[in-house]
């Protein structure tokens, strides 16, 4: 949401960046690689937070305004 401060068209594009599937399935692809835990769990949480998100409504955003989502209308 700080991405919010510079704007809605900048904060719309960092919010949709960070609450996308693609960091949980790369954090999850090291660990498969490397063996090291912490990224299986950085991932899980990454992927918890951004379920817990969309269940609760807020999804990607718009850049007409932060209420704005592809669900809806928040």
């Amino acid at each position: 949401m700080l991405g919010y401060l510079a704007g809605n068209k900048s904060g719309a594009l960092f919010y949709n960046l960070v609450h996308t599937y693609v960091l949980p399935a790369c954090l999850v692809a090291v660990y498969w690689f490397t063996g090291n835990p912490w990224f299986l769990w950085l991932g899980l949480i990454c992927l918890a937070h951004i379920g817990f998100d969309r269940m609760l409504g807020f999804g990607l955003k718009y850049e007409t305004a932060f209420k704005d989502t592809h669900l809806h209308r928040v």
